[in-house]
């Protein structure tokens, strides 16, 4: 049977054990646990009514029913089974009945008569009814004379020189063939099927039972009929009831899946009532095989919530330590096929692009500010230029005031100039002012002295502000040229941003290989190159003064080991974030899978993936050494794959992810000044305007109020002409003026404005016509 059983499976994708069901009850639990811990879910119990009993007793000792596991019991005891220790198992019970209604009271029978009273019954009445079936056909062979001259040489008489008598004459099978022409009165418990050798049985009908245990013992009387197998050796017609299937007791393969939470390939969710609900891409991948490959799954997160890696003395960690240990059937997550790691599990078909290591940068920031503009210059240097300017407006008004050219102390010389300005301390501020913007500073003084002061301050104003446009282009600018890492060796060689792996991550694997690779191949070039066993020819090929093999990943080892390897993804996250936005020593870089990183930046605004992505490893589903869920998962890993769903699968967790923030490119920025760093400018216009509100409500109320005779008409009399005189005697303090010329002059101011009261009266009189 089981040389039989084991040809019969070899081919199968099933793992299969066939042993003797241990006498001991403490023998039987453990041989009942290495099965199980084997991964075998469906069992077949053959033996005696007894021996089934106690074997599923002890499978509910070991909590081994459910939908994971499926029980078939056959025996050749004809009664019900019944098992008082059983709760909630469930089994298909196949028993033998004689296969006609004649055959049922015919072992009875012979029990009484003729003593037939051997168990189990079957094995009886087969033995009766071969032996009775071979001694009718010889005695029907003796009667028709088959055995006529039959002599039996026996082995102290056999002589090769002298061959015994031909017995191809005698038929035996065609004789016993000829015995069963009435099953009904001749066979006691079914007819028997002649064949060739090795396929002559007796045919036999088992009945299959549904036997459920829920709490307490189940008698034959409990039993469902399922159905009748009629059958010989494996082959046979099995007649199920109606509605009733063996589909049913099929055991659903439920795999216990270990994971680690890894956006946006494996992510949790707490519901309000409690439930826990994991989602992702590998949720949706191993759905989608559980559609090609049917099974059930039960997911839980490794203990450690580590991937698994090797520690100095051998013991592994994380989901790898999972599958080892044989707590878990599968290992799903974004897990990188490795050596060391192919070593003690086997990895399916990568299910995932290459994905390589990378490096999670906070972006810099550049500092803005509305009133930056006027950052460009230290503050001192603003008081300097606001000193030089009240200082120059002052010494124009000075030299306006007592230089003899200017135009307030010699009128005479300058009526005929189209554009006459009186320097005085509000004109000089004024135009001090002007002169710094493209407008100008209007007229310039007429004297000499005060000219060389205005050519001065211009001369000053030119360089204050051609450096002052520099500098402020150099300010909004300076920062985009601010990049200090793009690559990994940009990190190698610098000291101001920490970075590290996380800890137990195939990242932190990568740089502690290379690393001790390197040392490695020093230590080869120092043995070769002070080997003595060389010639000096052969030595002094290798003695050069540069250092032959890098030491870069021995010196990043180094650092990563000073700066402290985060334990978590989560505390990886945190020291980014909390480190400084630029290149100071604040500075924190994550080194870690690219695809993790990728997902944050996706997810992040303030967050960037800085350089190429190097040590690329697929990504694949791992599961216990042996397994055969490897080819069943390989196929229908190929499988989705063909039909695009893998394609589908990325399409959904990366570019339709709804957690992916919407953030502004700085590749797609122009080169423009920000309104962060400008808006200041608007905001002295709005200073401006406001203030020139509230001057020209101070001016109107000024005008109105305080000075009611300011608009009133200048009287033309003798107070007059001394007022004239008073005016151009303080003007012009060089010039004494004799009345007489006073007198002349208030002539012709009269003159004047009578004949512009005339041009007024015309103009008026035609606008009111």
């Amino acid at each position: 049977m089981e040389h039989r059983y084991k040809s019969l499976l070899v081919n199968l994708p099933v793992r299969h054990i066939i042993s003797a069901m241990d006498k001991t009850e403490a023998g039987l639990r453990n041989q009942t646990a290495r099965i199980r811990d084997a991964d075998v879910s469906t069992f077949f119990l053959v033996g005696s009514k007894d021996s089934i009993t106690r074997a599923l007793s002890v499978a509910t000792a070991e909590n081994m029913f459910g939908k994971k596991y499926a029980w078939f019991a056959l025996t050749k005891d004809t009664a019900g089974l019944s098992c008082a220790s059983c709760r909630n198992a469930t089994l298909v019970y196949m028993r033998p009945t004689p296969t006609a209604a004649e055959f049922a009271g015919k072992v009875q029978q012979l029990g009484q008569a003729n003593g037939l009273t051997a168990t189990p019954t079957i094995d009886a009445a087969f033995y009766f009814d071969i032996i009775l079936t071979a001694f009718r056909a010889v005695t029907k062979l003796v009667d028709d004379g088959s055995f006529k001259n039959y002599t039996v040489t026996t082995c102290a008489a056999y002589d090769k020189n002298a061959q015994p008598l031909d017995r191809m004459t005698i038929d035996l099978r065609a004789a016993a063939k000829a015995m069963t022409s009435n099953p009904a009165t001749d066979l006691t418990y079914g007819r028997f099927v002649w064949d060739r050798n090795g396929k002559s049985f007796q045919e036999l009908k088992l009945t299959l039972d549904k036997f459920k245990f829920s709490s307490g013992a189940a008698m034959a009387s409990d039993g469902e009929r399922l159905g009748v197998w009629l059958s010989g050796l494996l082959s046979g017609v099995m007649t199920m009831e109606p509605g009733k299937n063996l589909s049913e007791f099929q055991a659903i393969s439920v795999y216990r899946v270990t994971t680690v939470i890894t956006p946006p390939f494996m992510m949790k969710r707490v519901h309000p009532n409690g439930t826990v609900e994991y989602y992702g891409y590998c949720v949706d991948l191993i759905n989608a095989i559980r559609n090609i490959v049917v099974f059930d799954y039960e997911l839980y997160e490794a203990p450690d919530g580590k991937f698994g890696s090797m520690s100095d003395s051998s013991e592994w960690s994380g989901m790898i330590k999972e599958l080892i240990d044989k707590k878990a059937d599968i290992a799903l997550a974004p897990l990188s096929v490795m050596a060391e790691r192919e070593n003690v599990v086997d990895f399916t078909v990568p299910y995932y692009d290459l994905v390589g290591i990378t490096i999670l940068m906070k972006k810099s920031k550049a500092t803005t500010s509305l009133f930056k503009f006027l950052t460009v210059l230290e503050t001192d240097v603003w008081f300097c230029i606001l000193a030089a300017y009240f200082f120059t407006s002052f010494l124009l008004w000075i030299f306006d005031r007592y230089s003899p050219y200017s135009y307030q102390n010699n009128r005479l010389k300058y009526e005929d100039d189209d554009e006459k300005r009186e320097f005085n301390l509000k004109e000089c501020l004024w135009f001090c002012m002007t002169s710094l913007t493209p407008q100008g500073g209007g007229e310039a003084p007429k004297n000499l002295s005060g000219r060389l002061v205005a050519a001065t301050w211009w001369l000053f104003g030119f360089i204050i502000i051609a450096s002052y446009t520099a500098n402020l282009a150099a300010f909004l600018t300076v920062s985009r040229l601010d990049t200090p890492i793009e690559s990994l060796d940009d990190l190698s060689k610098q000291y101001k941003v920490r970075y590290a792996p996380m800890n137990g991550s195939s990242s932190m694997t990568y740089f502690e290989r290379m690393a001790y690779i390197e040392s490695k191949f020093y230590e080869i070039w120092k043995d070769m190159s002070l080997n003595d066993s060389m010639s000096e020819v052969e030595r002094a090929k290798l003695a050069v003064w540069d250092y032959p093999v890098s030491d870069k990943y021995t010196k990043m080892w180094q650092s990563m080991q000073e700066t402290g390897l985060p334990k978590t993804f989560a505390d990886a996250l945190a020291k980014v974030r909390d480190s400084d936005s630029g290149s100071g020593s604040d500075g924190f870089a994550y080194l870690g899978d690219a695809t993790d990183i990728r997902y944050q930046v996706l997810t992040n605004c303030d967050l960037q993936m800085v350089g190429d992505e190097f040590s690329r490893k697929p990504y694949a589903i791992a599961v216990q050494q042996g397994s055969p869920l490897k080819e069943q998962f390989n196929d229908a890993i190929l499988k989705l794959l063909n039909l695009r769903e893998l394609e589908s699968l990325k399409e959904r967790w990366w570019n339709q992810n709804p957690e992916k923030m919407n953030c502004d490119d700085s590749d797609d920025q122009s080169d423009g000044i920000s309104i962060y760093n400008i808006g200041g400018v608007f905001i002295v216009i709005f200073v401006g305007i406001v203030l020139a509100c509230f001057t020209l409500a101070f001016e109107y109320w000024y005008y109105k109020y305080r000075k009611p005779n300011a608009g009133g008409v200048l009287m033309a009399s003798s107070t007059a002409s001394e007022k004239v005189f008073a005016v151009r005697e303080a003007a012009d303090p060089y010039s004494r003026p004799t009345a007489a010329a006073a007198a002349g002059d208030l002539m012709n101011n009269a003159a004047g404005a009578h004949h512009r009261r005339t041009n007024f009266n015309t103009d008026f009189q035609s606008a009111w016509k």
